[in-house]
């Protein structure tokens, strides 16, 4: 029987490393886990070369890498002196989890809340710190690749699983580094460059009709890397009208010299679905199709002054249907976002210092959503001879940003500001400041601090979106919010456990709200306080017992989360900002049973505030039914047998009844098989 290699836990001290543009919490081509507070699930990733040559799950050891180059800054800091944790799952966390799409792996995180509409990614809102969708930044390879129009339809992603070298999370405010959209946090997916060129194809199906496939192809010669990627999947649907069809396509090349690093990505996803009371639990037969086209370059040069240039242009479609194959409330939407991105640092005997600026337009044409345009100035919409767009808006953000960052022996101290504007508002800029400081005491303690200002400006749907059930408001004031925070971590050679404790003094936040049972769904500001406590334990049993030991590790994770409205006008309901998880808890085990099988095994518990209006054959009534809580437990088996990979897994394996949101049923137990193989070219 062959034996799963293991490498003892031993500090790696790397001096130098290429500061990547695309690696935004720059994990420099390493999968590393980093400094794990809040997402359990995600902690201390495997340290493999780059994308390992056999993409299954192996029994590796891990290393801690005091000095590789990780943090929320503008700047590359290494682990030790980074001052914002940043938590990162590597490529075989990936392969390890009951998950077939990003949405559905981040389940398992117990400081990410999912509300899933739909199997599979389809329409899934992401958030964290008990944030709304529309408050998180999420990025390609560095790239923000946010949807203006609606964060319903950011987690759109035209990558598969089998496309991901690891995702990396940073949670709390991150304006001055990511953006005004990081209002409460960014998810940065980066894909594989893999050093041999080699194919991949993978295949899948289970219940409910579901059949899917990704083929994936990596050409490495010299300075130059590409990879192409294609991926197919389809179900009839779990419940009536849940049917979907999703498609994408994704290409991304890199070349790299002395000099200078250059990598452009291409990509392209489409989604097709049933949308049973996805928007209102009064119609039954709603229906969307979404398009996303994304285009990206960006640059490193080397020497005294990095400068890290970045372009990029996203385009998305949107076609809706209250009543599936009918006209009736049927919505066109084009958003276009076209983005500069110029950063620049350097060293010196005071520290590391970032300046940069960023412009980046945000655009929309629509039958809905928008400013009415005049009859003659109505746009075509492709493929739609008898409807036009005569809807538009138009708006431009421009950032400015300074960032310097202390480091000693024991502490970093990272603080900068960026000056903001934006023309919807006004022309006037805008600061927003923040200071990050860790202290490390010894080296198994660290200490973390910080306080972060930031702002999000509404999404067009929040400002004018209207139907049936639907009221936008065009006078909406941008959220700010002001947070700070304080944790620890301490690491020894079996044991990780973090805590962290956050305060957000929100300001202007958005939601949408009904004032009586009878009225219909208004977007509105109030002011809201939001506090909570993160933790999370990992445990190494083979750095603990034995290398040979048929347990390999245990991730525990727990959230509370508290908050407080203020409004001097009383509301029936919340439909998102309320609707927060108050408790969740997260536990994963994974370990080997006989050889080359192994099992991953996935339990989380969750409890949800708020409450959904109760429908009698499609009809409100005045009852409100408190969301209850429940608990989901998934596993997946495994055989790596080298050049193929087979799996089969089961989610919801007890068959639960439970909802993310309210009058839209989840599937209770589906069953998953599959089987992947990978050719190597030499």
């Amino acid at each position: 029987m062959k034996e799963n290699r293991f490498t003892n836990r031993r500090i790696a001290r790397w001096k130098q490393f290429s500061h990547k543009a695309y690696a935004a919490f720059c994990s420099l081509k390493k999968e590393i886990n980093i400094g794990v507070l809040s997402v359990s699930t995600l902690a201390f990733a495997n340290v493999n070369t780059i994308s390992a040559q056999n993409e299954t799950p192996r029994q590796t050891g891990m290393y801690e890498l005091e000095e590789v180059e990780v943090s929320g800054t503008r700047v590359p800091l290494t682990e030790t002196q980074a001052a914002k944790p940043v938590t990162v799952l590597s490529r075989n966390d990936i392969q390890a989890a009951a998950a077939h799409s990003i949405n559905d792996l981040l389940e398992y995180a117990a400081g990410v809340d999912i509300r899933q509409r739909g199997e599979f990614g389809i329409q899934t809102d992401i958030s964290v710190r008990g944030g709304t969708f529309d408050q998180i930044t999420i990025l390609l390879n560095g790239v923000n690749i946010s949807n203006p129009q609606t964060g319903h339809l950011t987690a759109d992603f035209p990558v598969s699983m089998n496309d991901i070298e690891r995702i990396e999370i940073l949670e709390g405010p991150a304006a001055r580094v990511f953006g005004t959209s990081a209002f409460t946090g960014a998810i940065n997916i980066v894909t594989r460059t893999d050093k041999q060129s080699h194919a991949s194809v993978n295949l899948m199906g289970g219940d409910y009709g579901l059949f899917g496939g990704d083929a994936r192809v990596n050409l490495t010669k010299n300075a130059v890397s590409q990879q192409a990627s294609g991926g197919y999947q389809r179900s009839d649907g779990a419940t009536k009208n849940s049917d979907f069809r999703t498609s994408r396509a994704y290409y991304r090349g890199t070349y790299s010299s002395a000099q200078t690093d250059v990598h452009w990505q291409l990509g392209f996803s489409n989604q097709a679905y049933g949308a049973n009371t996805f928007y209102s639990a009064g119609y039954p037969n709603q229906f969307e199709e979404t398009s996303r086209y994304l285009v990206s370059v960006q640059a490193e040069t080397k020497g005294q002054l990095h400068f890290t240039p970045t372009v990029y242009w996203n385009r998305s479609h949107d076609h809706f249907q209250l009543i599936r194959d009918t006209p009736t409330g049927e919505n066109f939407h084009l958003n276009d976002v076209y983005g500069v991105n110029l950063n620049a640092y350097f060293n010196s005997f005071l520290g590391k210092t970032a300046f940069g600026t960023e412009v980046r337009n945000e655009g929309i044409l629509s039958t809905n959503l928008g400013k009415l345009l005049e009859e003659g100035q109505y746009v075509n919409i492709p493929g739609k001879d008898e409807v036009q767009f005569n809807k538009k808006d138009n708006r431009t953000n421009i950032s400015y940003y300074l960032e310097h960052n202390i480091l000693l022996k024991r502490l970093t101290v990272s603080l900068g500001v960026m000056a903001n504007m934006n023309t919807a508002l006004d022309h006037e800029y805008r600061l927003y400041p923040g200071i990050d400081l860790s202290y490390r005491p010894n080296n198994q303690w660290k200490l973390f601090a910080s306080w972060n200002k930031a702002l999000r400006m509404p999404t067009f749907t929040d400002l004018y979106y209207k139907s049936p059930t639907l009221q936008g408001n065009i006078g909406l004031k941008p959220e700010e919010t002001q947070a700070a925070g304080i944790g620890a971590k301490y690491r020894n050679n079996f044991i990780d456990a973090n805590m962290y404790g956050f305060y957000h003094k929100g300001t202007n936040m958005i939601d949408w709200v009904m004032y009586s049972s009878d009225d219909i769904y208004h977007s509105a500001n109030f002011k809201l306080d939001n506090m909570g406590v993160e933790t999370s334990v990992v445990l190494y049993f083979r750095q603990l017992i034995s290398s040979n030991f048929f347990l390999d590790r245990l991730n525990i994770g727990y959230t509370y989360i508290y908050q407080q409205r203020y409004d001097d006008t009383e509301i029936y309901k919340s439909n998102y900002a309320l609707e927060y998880l108050r408790h969740k808890f997260t536990i994963r085990l994974n370990h080997r049973i006989w050889g080359k099988l192994s099992a991953g095994w996935a339990f989380r518990w969750q409890d949800r505030m708020g409450s959904y209006q109760k429908y009698d054959n499609y009809k409100p009534t005045n009852e409100l039914i408190p969301y209850s809580p429940f608990g989901l437990l998934d596993a997946k088996l495994f055989w790596d047998g080298g050049k193929y990979t087979i799996f089969a897994e089961a989610n919801n394996l007890l068959n639960h009844t439970y909802y993310d949101l309210g009058n839209i049923p989840q599937p209770g137990f589906w069953f998953k098989a599959g089987v992947s193989w990978k050719i190597d070219f030499r």
